[in-house]
């Protein structure tokens, strides 16, 4: 009974200043919305890029430009990718299913009085199908469109919903790309991700390679090259037939430095995912020191409040209270701020979680012991930066207390 009394006095003496407590447990609802919050957004994302990364499936290879040296020595970004290179793998490798090549370029598209800056992919025919993309309206371009230089197009669906309003259908419609007149004549299904660096991946659009290389930006540079294997056991070995063909395709000395790379989707995947651990690590970090800051106006405030009580805390020692009953006391207060503040902060993050999902597009994850671990280091907060206040509360003389003005 006597551990009730205690808590029912701990509890009316924070329902008598509300505004005092409210404002106490700021900094604890802070710390731990935000820390939440972080962890929520960072497993979002990584959730995000691993859906897209998957979709591309383990046996999908990406060639792309590597470093070289220039006449001058320094190294410099190389641009010898070419169609060359693309049809030399497809030709001369024994572990190659299917290879496309990807342009990629910034232009203007247009639709009536719509201007919009976004990316052009210029790629061959298998596209859609090696990167497991869908089409909503239409189709995808053939193989004799990707040949013939023709001016068609495919949009993703955000660009076809900015493009079109909806009483007209996209599909048949005419769009300027680089002020050249292009016919879509499809419509891509939504993905609802977009990959680290390359915006918005349903805001792109998709045309013939020939054309985009020799009718829109007038260079045969590509920027990759995308290569589906037999199977995932021959990833090591395909990797080591592209390395042999481009090196000879771009005449290169058995000890001269590759001016490419080779890819996989999982080693994407690592590497965000070691840069998504570190930055949600240091986004933590930072929370947690608002949650240290939240602990030192706890430990103000129960000052205060001592201080203020001096004379109710002589009362209560003289009438038989133990200086453990008025220890555990403000101990109590200070546990049930941070606590309450830690609920307050975990529905604060769930809210924001939300808003923030419908922002991003993405599915935020709150992991259960991220919650867990956020109210339990509120709770351990109350604990520690409460004891000192309830340590000197305890230790007032009766005498002296009683005679506090």
């Amino acid at each position: 009974m006597l551990y009730f009394e205690i808590m029912r006095v701990a509890l009316n003496s924070l329902r008598v200043n509300p505004l005092r407590s409210m404002l106490t447990m700021l900094g604890v609802i802070i710390g731990v919305a935000a820390v939440i919050t972080m962890i929520a957004l960072g497993t979002g994302a990584q959730a995000a890029v691993e859906a897209q990364l998957n979709s591309l499936g383990a046996d999908l290879l990406t060639v792309s430009q590597g470093w070289g040296k220039g006449r001058d020595g320094a190294r410099n970004r190389s641009e010898r990718l070419s169609v060359d290179d693309a049809v030399a793998i497809q030709a001369k490798t024994r572990t190659i299913t299917d290879v496309v090549p990807v342009s990629e370029r910034d232009a203007q598209v247009e639709y009536g009085n719509v201007n919009l800056g976004t990316k052009v992919i210029g790629t061959w025919a298998e596209w859609a199908e090696l990167n497991n993309w869908e089409i909503a309206q239409g189709r995808f371009m053939t193989q004799a469109e990707a040949d013939g230089r023709r001016r068609v197009a495919v949009l993703g669906s955000a660009l076809s919903e900015i493009l079109f309003p909806p009483s007209i259908d996209p599909v048949g419609s005419e769009i300027r790309i680089r002020g050249i007149l292009f016919e879509v004549i499809g419509v891509f299904q939504e993905k609802g991700v977009a990959a680290a660096g390359r915006g918005n991946l349903d805001e792109q659009v998709w045309i013939p390679l020939s054309t985009s290389q020799w009718r829109v930006f007038g260079s045969d540079r590509i920027n990759n090259i995308q290569v589906k294997i037999a199977s995932e056991n021959l990833m090591t070995a395909a990797m080591a037939e592209i390395e042999a063909v481009i090196r000879r395709e771009h005449r290169l000395s058995p000890d001269a430095e590759s001016d490419f790379r080779i890819d996989a989707a999982t080693t994407y995947l690592e590497v965000i995912q070691e840069s998504r651990e570190t930055f949600t690590m240091l986004l933590a970090g930072i929370a947690a020191v608002s949650l240290v800051v939240g602990g030192i106006g706890i430990m103000n405030i129960m000052l205060v409040s001592v201080t203020e009580r001096t004379r109710e805390i002589g009362i209560r020692k003289s009438i038989g209270a133990t200086s453990g009953s008025v220890q555990l006391q403000f101990l109590i207060e200070a546990v049930v701020l941070s606590c309450l503040g830690g609920a307050l902060g975990i529905a604060l993050a769930w809210v924001a979680s939300d808003q923030l999902s419908e922002s991003f597009g993405w599915t935020m994850v709150i992991p259960p012991n991220a919650v867990i671990m956020s109210f339990g280091f509120a709770a351990l907060i109350g604990i520690v930066f409460g004891f000192y206040p309830a340590v000197r509360a305890s230790r007032l003389d009766p005498i002296e207390a009683l005679r506090f003005e």
